[in-house]
Protein backbone atom coordinates (compact mmCIF):
# COMPACT_ATOMS: atom_id res chain seq x y z
CA UNK A 1 0.00 0.00 0.00
CA UNK A 2 1.43 3.80 -0.94
CA UNK A 3 -1.05 5.77 0.63
CA UNK A 4 -1.82 9.65 0.23
CA UNK A 5 -2.75 11.23 3.53
CA UNK A 6 -3.83 14.60 2.83
CA UNK A 7 -4.15 17.11 5.88
CA UNK A 8 -2.08 14.87 7.91
CA UNK A 9 -0.33 17.76 9.64
CA UNK A 10 -3.71 19.02 11.28
CA UNK A 11 -4.93 17.28 14.42
CA UNK A 12 -6.56 13.68 13.61
CA UNK A 13 -4.58 13.20 10.33
CA UNK A 14 -1.06 13.36 11.87
CA UNK A 15 -2.32 11.26 14.70
CA UNK A 16 -3.28 8.38 12.04
CA UNK A 17 -0.28 8.84 10.12
CA UNK A 18 1.64 8.47 14.05
CA UNK A 19 -0.79 5.24 14.57
CA UNK A 20 0.02 3.97 10.77
CA UNK A 21 3.88 4.55 10.03
CA UNK A 22 4.65 2.59 13.42
CA UNK A 23 1.88 0.06 12.42
CA UNK A 24 2.80 -0.64 9.08
CA UNK A 25 6.11 -0.29 7.90
CA UNK A 26 5.67 -2.48 4.63
CA UNK A 27 3.54 0.43 3.17
CA UNK A 28 3.92 3.89 2.35
CA UNK A 29 2.91 6.37 3.45
CA UNK A 30 3.08 10.66 1.83
CA UNK A 31 1.53 13.01 3.94
CA UNK A 32 0.06 15.87 1.71
CA UNK A 33 -0.87 19.47 3.43
CA UNK A 34 -0.99 22.83 2.64
CA UNK A 35 0.12 23.74 6.02
CA UNK A 36 -3.06 26.44 7.39
CA UNK A 37 -2.51 27.82 10.88
CA UNK A 38 -4.27 24.55 12.20
CA UNK A 39 -1.29 22.53 10.61
CA UNK A 40 2.18 22.42 11.94
CA UNK A 41 5.08 19.75 10.94
CA UNK A 42 6.13 19.35 14.12
CA UNK A 43 3.06 17.18 14.63
CA UNK A 44 4.53 14.69 12.98
CA UNK A 45 8.09 15.31 13.63
CA UNK A 46 8.67 11.37 15.19
CA UNK A 47 7.53 10.29 11.94
CA UNK A 48 10.65 11.70 10.06
CA UNK A 49 12.83 8.84 11.53
CA UNK A 50 10.69 6.42 9.68
CA UNK A 51 11.54 5.06 6.22
CA UNK A 52 7.89 4.84 5.13
CA UNK A 53 7.37 8.18 5.60
CA UNK A 54 7.69 11.24 3.32
CA UNK A 55 6.22 14.94 3.35
CA UNK A 56 4.78 16.85 0.30
CA UNK A 57 3.68 20.35 0.60
CA UNK A 58 0.68 20.86 -1.47
CA UNK A 59 -2.87 22.06 -1.95
CA UNK A 60 -5.63 19.59 -2.45
CA UNK A 61 -7.73 21.91 -4.41
CA UNK A 62 -4.11 21.82 -6.67
CA UNK A 63 -4.88 19.61 -9.21
CA UNK A 64 -1.38 19.52 -10.73
CA UNK A 65 0.86 19.48 -7.62
CA UNK A 66 -1.80 16.35 -6.54
CA UNK A 67 -1.18 14.45 -9.71
CA UNK A 68 2.80 15.25 -9.94
CA UNK A 69 2.69 13.80 -6.21
CA UNK A 70 0.05 10.16 -7.07
CA UNK A 71 2.37 10.02 -10.13
CA UNK A 72 5.78 10.11 -8.57
CA UNK A 73 5.01 8.00 -5.44
CA UNK A 74 2.55 5.44 -7.58
CA UNK A 75 0.00 6.26 -5.26
CA UNK A 76 -2.69 3.66 -5.10
CA UNK A 77 -4.35 4.61 -1.47
CA UNK A 78 -5.91 8.19 -0.54
CA UNK A 79 -7.56 9.40 2.72
CA UNK A 80 -8.85 12.72 2.75
CA UNK A 81 -8.16 14.92 6.27
CA UNK A 82 -7.60 17.93 4.62
CA UNK A 83 -10.58 20.32 5.72
CA UNK A 84 -11.18 23.35 7.14
CA UNK A 85 -13.13 22.46 10.61
CA UNK A 86 -13.83 25.22 12.98
CA UNK A 87 -17.59 25.95 12.93
CA UNK A 88 -17.42 29.62 14.21
CA UNK A 89 -14.64 29.79 11.33
CA UNK A 90 -17.08 29.06 8.72
CA UNK A 91 -20.12 31.34 10.14
CA UNK A 92 -17.88 34.12 10.00
CA UNK A 93 -16.30 33.41 6.77
CA UNK A 94 -17.53 30.54 4.46
CA UNK A 95 -15.53 30.97 1.18
CA UNK A 96 -12.15 28.61 2.59
CA UNK A 97 -14.85 26.26 3.69
CA UNK A 98 -16.63 25.73 0.01
CA UNK A 99 -12.67 25.76 -1.20
CA UNK A 100 -11.31 23.30 0.47
CA UNK A 101 -14.24 20.77 2.05
CA UNK A 102 -15.75 20.57 -1.26
CA UNK A 103 -13.60 21.49 -4.69
CA UNK A 104 -10.80 20.42 -2.82
CA UNK A 105 -12.53 16.76 -1.87
CA UNK A 106 -13.74 17.05 -6.27
CA UNK A 107 -10.06 17.84 -6.91
CA UNK A 108 -9.26 14.61 -5.38
CA UNK A 109 -11.79 12.45 -6.35
CA UNK A 110 -10.76 13.48 -10.05
CA UNK A 111 -7.39 11.88 -9.35
CA UNK A 112 -9.66 8.66 -9.79
CA UNK A 113 -10.19 9.28 -13.41
CA UNK A 114 -6.88 8.97 -14.62
CA UNK A 115 -4.87 6.78 -11.35
CA UNK A 116 -5.73 3.01 -10.50
CA UNK A 117 -7.06 4.02 -6.58
CA UNK A 118 -7.71 0.62 -4.76
CA UNK A 119 -9.68 2.41 -2.01
CA UNK A 120 -10.19 6.22 -1.09
CA UNK A 121 -11.71 7.47 2.47
CA UNK A 122 -12.95 10.07 2.88
CA UNK A 123 -13.16 11.26 6.80
CA UNK A 124 -16.16 12.80 7.83
CA UNK A 125 -18.40 14.20 10.73
CA UNK A 126 -21.51 13.56 12.84
CA UNK A 127 -22.74 17.34 11.64
CA UNK A 128 -24.13 16.30 8.40
CA UNK A 129 -26.78 14.70 10.29
CA UNK A 130 -28.07 17.97 11.94
CA UNK A 131 -29.12 18.12 15.50
CA UNK A 132 -30.97 15.81 18.13
CA UNK A 133 -33.32 16.33 20.60
CA UNK A 134 -32.74 15.31 24.24
CA UNK A 135 -35.16 12.21 23.48
CA UNK A 136 -34.22 11.58 19.72
CA UNK A 137 -32.37 8.13 19.24
CA UNK A 138 -28.30 9.02 17.89
CA UNK A 139 -27.59 9.32 14.47
CA UNK A 140 -27.48 6.00 12.37
CA UNK A 141 -25.60 6.11 9.07
CA UNK A 142 -29.43 5.92 7.52
CA UNK A 143 -30.29 9.22 9.15
CA UNK A 144 -30.96 11.82 6.64
CA UNK A 145 -28.40 14.60 5.76
CA UNK A 146 -29.54 17.84 7.48
CA UNK A 147 -26.40 20.21 7.91
CA UNK A 148 -27.04 22.96 9.83
CA UNK A 149 -23.17 25.13 9.60
CA UNK A 150 -21.83 26.12 6.88
CA UNK A 151 -18.96 23.79 8.04
CA UNK A 152 -21.04 20.94 7.89
CA UNK A 153 -23.13 22.09 4.75
CA UNK A 154 -19.44 21.97 2.95
CA UNK A 155 -18.75 18.42 4.52
CA UNK A 156 -22.26 17.35 2.99
CA UNK A 157 -21.49 18.26 -0.25
CA UNK A 158 -17.91 17.01 0.22
CA UNK A 159 -20.10 13.45 1.49
CA UNK A 160 -22.30 14.00 -1.65
CA UNK A 161 -19.37 14.12 -4.45
CA UNK A 162 -18.04 10.85 -3.21
CA UNK A 163 -21.46 9.08 -3.32
CA UNK A 164 -21.94 10.36 -6.74
CA UNK A 165 -18.28 9.09 -7.75
CA UNK A 166 -18.90 6.09 -6.45
CA UNK A 167 -22.81 5.71 -7.51
CA UNK A 168 -21.84 6.97 -11.33
CA UNK A 169 -17.78 5.23 -12.00
CA UNK A 170 -18.11 2.57 -9.28
CA UNK A 171 -14.53 3.84 -7.52
CA UNK A 172 -14.31 2.17 -4.41
CA UNK A 173 -14.86 5.13 -1.81
CA UNK A 174 -15.58 4.35 1.62
CA UNK A 175 -16.92 7.65 3.91
CA UNK A 176 -16.68 7.50 7.94
CA UNK A 177 -18.46 10.42 10.33
CA UNK A 178 -17.01 11.03 13.64
CA UNK A 179 -18.14 12.31 16.75
CA UNK A 180 -16.31 15.13 18.64
CA UNK A 181 -12.71 14.12 19.03
CA UNK A 182 -10.34 15.21 21.60
CA UNK A 183 -6.35 14.34 22.71
CA UNK A 184 -2.77 15.46 21.41
CA UNK A 185 -2.22 17.78 18.54
CA UNK A 186 -5.31 19.53 18.87
CA UNK A 187 -5.42 23.06 17.38
CA UNK A 188 -6.65 25.29 20.98
CA UNK A 189 -10.08 26.93 18.81
CA UNK A 190 -11.80 23.50 19.71
CA UNK A 191 -13.92 23.40 23.42
CA UNK A 192 -11.15 21.00 25.29
CA UNK A 193 -7.73 22.52 24.23
CA UNK A 194 -9.08 25.80 24.42
CA UNK A 195 -10.35 25.51 27.89
CA UNK A 196 -6.95 23.78 28.97
CA UNK A 197 -5.44 26.69 27.67
CA UNK A 198 -7.52 29.56 28.98
CA UNK A 199 -6.55 27.36 32.42
CA UNK A 200 -3.57 27.50 32.16
CA UNK A 201 -3.49 30.69 30.91
CA UNK A 202 -5.23 32.26 34.36
CA UNK A 203 -7.80 32.90 31.96
CA UNK A 204 -11.74 32.91 32.41
CA UNK A 205 -13.17 29.99 30.26
CA UNK A 206 -16.15 30.88 27.79
CA UNK A 207 -18.69 29.20 27.60
CA UNK A 208 -21.64 29.70 24.94
CA UNK A 209 -24.61 30.11 26.21
CA UNK A 210 -25.99 27.73 29.21
CA UNK A 211 -23.02 25.47 28.22
CA UNK A 212 -26.00 22.40 28.04
CA UNK A 213 -25.20 21.45 24.79
CA UNK A 214 -24.83 17.55 24.41
CA UNK A 215 -21.82 16.13 22.24
CA UNK A 216 -20.37 12.35 21.59
CA UNK A 217 -16.86 12.28 22.25
CA UNK A 218 -14.13 9.65 21.04
CA UNK A 219 -10.52 10.00 21.87
CA UNK A 220 -8.37 10.50 18.70
CA UNK A 221 -6.56 7.29 19.01
CA UNK A 222 -9.65 5.17 18.65
CA UNK A 223 -10.77 7.28 16.01
CA UNK A 224 -7.67 6.44 14.03
CA UNK A 225 -7.99 2.77 14.74
CA UNK A 226 -11.38 2.65 13.41
CA UNK A 227 -10.18 4.50 10.16
CA UNK A 228 -7.01 1.62 9.79
CA UNK A 229 -9.82 -0.79 10.19
CA UNK A 230 -12.32 1.13 7.64
CA UNK A 231 -9.29 1.39 5.15
CA UNK A 232 -8.27 -2.60 5.56
CA UNK A 233 -12.10 -4.07 6.00
CA UNK A 234 -14.99 -1.65 5.25
CA UNK A 235 -16.93 -2.06 1.36
CA UNK A 236 -16.78 0.36 -1.21
CA UNK A 237 -19.75 2.72 -1.23
CA UNK A 238 -20.46 2.17 2.74
CA UNK A 239 -20.67 5.02 5.59
CA UNK A 240 -19.52 4.11 8.79
CA UNK A 241 -20.33 5.94 11.85
CA UNK A 242 -17.34 6.29 14.83
CA UNK A 243 -17.91 7.71 18.15
CA UNK A 244 -17.07 6.60 22.03
CA UNK A 245 -20.46 6.09 23.16
CA UNK A 246 -19.84 8.94 25.23
CA UNK A 247 -22.13 11.86 26.16
CA UNK A 248 -21.45 15.05 27.76
CA UNK A 249 -22.69 18.72 28.09
CA UNK A 250 -20.26 21.10 27.59
CA UNK A 251 -20.96 22.94 30.93
CA UNK A 252 -19.72 18.95 32.20
CA UNK A 253 -16.25 19.09 30.05
CA UNK A 254 -14.85 21.98 31.20
CA UNK A 255 -16.28 21.96 34.56
CA UNK A 256 -13.98 18.44 34.52
CA UNK A 257 -10.98 20.83 33.33
CA UNK A 258 -11.28 23.35 36.23
CA UNK A 259 -11.60 20.54 38.79
CA UNK A 260 -7.90 19.69 37.19
CA UNK A 261 -6.41 23.00 36.35
CA UNK A 262 -8.74 25.55 38.43
CA UNK A 263 -10.43 28.32 36.83
CA UNK A 264 -13.32 30.41 36.40
CA UNK A 265 -16.50 30.28 33.88
CA UNK A 266 -17.09 33.16 31.74
CA UNK A 267 -20.73 32.30 29.83
CA UNK A 268 -20.74 33.97 26.44
CA UNK A 269 -23.65 34.91 23.92
CA UNK A 270 -24.11 31.61 22.44
CA UNK A 271 -23.11 30.52 18.79
CA UNK A 272 -25.34 31.20 15.44
CA UNK A 273 -27.65 28.18 15.15
CA UNK A 274 -25.94 26.23 17.50
CA UNK A 275 -26.84 22.41 17.33
CA UNK A 276 -28.10 21.25 20.66
CA UNK A 277 -27.07 17.47 20.57
CA UNK A 278 -25.03 15.38 18.56
CA UNK A 279 -24.99 11.44 19.34
CA UNK A 280 -23.97 8.52 17.24
CA UNK A 281 -25.04 5.29 17.01
CA UNK A 282 -22.06 3.24 16.23
CA UNK A 283 -23.67 -0.75 16.11
CA UNK A 284 -22.76 -0.79 12.02
CA UNK A 285 -18.80 -0.59 12.85
CA UNK A 286 -19.00 -3.02 15.96
CA UNK A 287 -21.10 -5.70 14.40
CA UNK A 288 -20.08 -5.67 10.57
CA UNK A 289 -15.97 -4.47 11.19
CA UNK A 290 -15.33 -5.58 14.70
CA UNK A 291 -14.17 -2.12 15.76
CA UNK A 292 -15.21 -0.74 19.34
CA UNK A 293 -13.97 2.94 21.22
CA UNK A 294 -11.47 2.09 24.11
CA UNK A 295 -9.96 4.94 26.23
CA UNK A 296 -12.64 6.08 28.63
CA UNK A 297 -13.02 9.61 28.53
CA UNK A 298 -11.80 10.35 32.31
CA UNK A 299 -8.81 8.94 31.45
CA UNK A 300 -8.29 10.35 28.19
CA UNK A 301 -8.93 13.52 29.85
CA UNK A 302 -6.65 13.25 32.39
CA UNK A 303 -3.88 12.07 30.31
CA UNK A 304 -4.31 14.93 27.72
CA UNK A 305 -3.98 17.54 30.68
CA UNK A 306 -1.15 15.87 32.66
CA UNK A 307 0.72 16.22 29.43
CA UNK A 308 -0.12 19.65 28.55
CA UNK A 309 2.65 22.00 27.60
CA UNK A 310 2.22 24.92 30.45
Amino acid sequence: MRALVTGGCGFIGSNFIKHMVKKYSEYEFINYDVLTYAGDLSNVRECEEYDNYQFVRGDICDYGKLEETVSNFDIDVIINFAAESHVDNSIENSDEFIQTNINGTHTLLKLMHKFTIHKFVQISTDEVYGTLTENDEPFTEDTPLAPNSPYAASKTSADLLCRSFYETYGYPITITRCSNNYGPNQYPEKLIPLMIEKATSDEKLPVYGDGRNIRDWVHVQDHCEAIDVVLHKGEDGEVYNIGGECEKRNIEIVQTIIDNLGGEIEYVEDRKGHDWRYAMDISKIKSKLGWSPKIKFKDGIEELINKWEY
